[in-house]
């Protein structure tokens, strides 16, 4: 968290015998409490930066370093990853996940929001090269793996071209459209790792079906956001109303 404008990263002791250990640990737990903030916030408690040590962060040691586990979730699928609170990082369970796909679309599919005038432009760019249209015209999602470097210049932005390209893609995983599906290191002409990982972006649809991500349709994008804040009054009894919608997003109209 930033305190007093200084990073200071928080934790459990290392003997502490409720410190997540593991990946599979963090799984476990985003599935019991439903979603969670990578990063600590304004509701206290409710982050993994709380629940593990912080010692090892940014070591690159995969045992240990939460840094790298999120790179081992996010490719594992058993919960999806992204930029999902406030613009910032964190995990949805897929029981949980559709509720927030419901919500923050408002009942919409991308098409069908870009129809109606409630996506932009450069959303569509994007959409556009993570989708692709079947025989009878209709939208389907491309299961081809591209790195986030790659879909910035397929997407036509860059030099010359289209601005904020991370400010989309997280409006993109805010909306929840798309999610981090998988990192990558580039490689170079001779086929070599190297670099930071990059990120994979791809709609929720194609890693988990679309029957499964559209399931809460059926009910309200307000009544899918009461049952987000429910959720967590529900965990954290003593949170601040304010810190909690300022975390997962305004109530509907």
């Amino acid at each position: 968290m930033v305190e007093n404008g200084e990073w200071i990263m928080h934790g459990l002791a290392w003997d502490d015998p409720y410190r997540i250990r593991s990946p599979k640990e963090l799984v476990n737990w985003i599935n019991e409490v439903g979603f969670l903030p990578l990063f600590g916030n304004g509701v206290k408690d409710f982050s993994v930066e709380e629940h593990v040590s912080a010692d090892y962060w940014w070591t690159v040691d995969k045992e240990q370093d939460p840094w790298e586990w999120r790179e081992i979730i996010a490719a594992g699928h058993e919960v999806a990853y992204g930029k999902f609170f406030d613009k910032k990082a964190g995990f949805i369970s897929l029981e949980w996940l559709p509720y927030f796909a419901n919500y923050r679309r408002d009942g919409y599919d991308f098409d069908s929001a870009w129809a109606d005038g409630k996506a932009n432009h450069r959303e569509k760019l994007i959409m556009d090269i993570l989708t692709e249209t079947d025989s009878d015209g209709y939208i389907v999602r491309s299961d081809k793996q591209i790195l986030s470097t790659e879909l910035k210049q397929l997407a036509c932005f860059g030099k010359g071209g289209e601005k904020n390209f991370p400010g989309i893609t997280t409006d993109l995983m805010m909306k929840i459209y798309i999610v981090t599906a998988d990192f990558h290191r580039r490689r170079n002409k001779k086929g070599a790792e190297y670099g930071m990982a990059v990120s994979v972006l791809m709609p929720p649809e194609t890693i988990w079906g679309y029957d499964s991500i559209t399931s809460a349709y059926n009910e309200t994008p307000k009544e899918s956001w009461q049952r987000i804040m429910d959720r967590v009054k529900e965990l954290y009894p003593n949170a601040d109303e304010a810190d909690i919608i300022r975390l997962i997003g305004k109530e509907p109209m």
